[in-house]
């Protein structure tokens, strides 16, 4: 499996308490940080929840 390329793109500003709780548990704070993170269904599922606010790419 490869790993994900995970970039905060937007703010977290005006997101509910779980979607900032979601993009912290990605390593997530500030726009434009830039976390790699490993290709399962757990971070896939944070991703999905956040798909509005990230940027990913697959890294190998």
């Amino acid at each position: 499996m490869a790993d994900l390329q995970v970039k905060l793109a937007k703010s977290l500003i005006g997101s509910t308490k779980s979607q900032i709780a979601t993009a912290h548990a990605l390593g997530l704070h500030k726009i434009g940080d830039v976390k790699v993170q490993p290709d399962n269904e757990a971070t896939k599922g944070k991703i999905k929840k956040l798909a509005h606010l990230l940027e990913v790419s697959e890294v190998k």
